[in-house]
């Protein structure tokens, strides 16, 4: 039996939520929505934010200071909560990146033993 699109859809590893969500707003404020379609888009539509993770996030992050947010008009014309990026934020991106970065590798060791043996 074929897997759907959804089926092949990745679970995100605990604690890269946040680091996705900072890494959006990188480009540019956007409302909540927003952030799970770019997330998405950007995921070739591998990761899916489901509504009851996202909005806890984005609270959550702008109660650390890592994200500020205001109300204004999105492009459908409806009322919508824009959350921004704040320096402390871009500075919590770099720490995720780091950590990513390390992560990656360690797994990678694990996973690709050869590799190490070959260098």
């Amino acid at each position: 039996m074929a897997k759907t699109p959804a089926d092949q859809r990745l679970d995100l590893l605990q604690g890269t939520l946040d680091m996705l969500i900072l890494r959006t707003l990188m480009w540019g404020p956007q409302h909540g929505h927003g952030i799970g379609q770019a997330i998405r888009t950007q995921s070739d539509e591998m990761l899916k934010v489901e509504t009851g993770s996202l909005y806890p996030a984005l609270h959550r992050l702008e109660k650390k200071g890592w994200l500020k947010s205001e109300w204004d008009i999105s492009e459908a014309n409806q009322r919508a909560k824009y959350y921004r990026l704040t320096a402390a934020g871009k500075a919590q991106l770099s720490r995720e990146r780091d950590r990513w970065s390390q992560m990656v590798d360690a797994i990678g060791r694990i996973m690709n033993p050869a590799r190490d043996a070959k260098e």
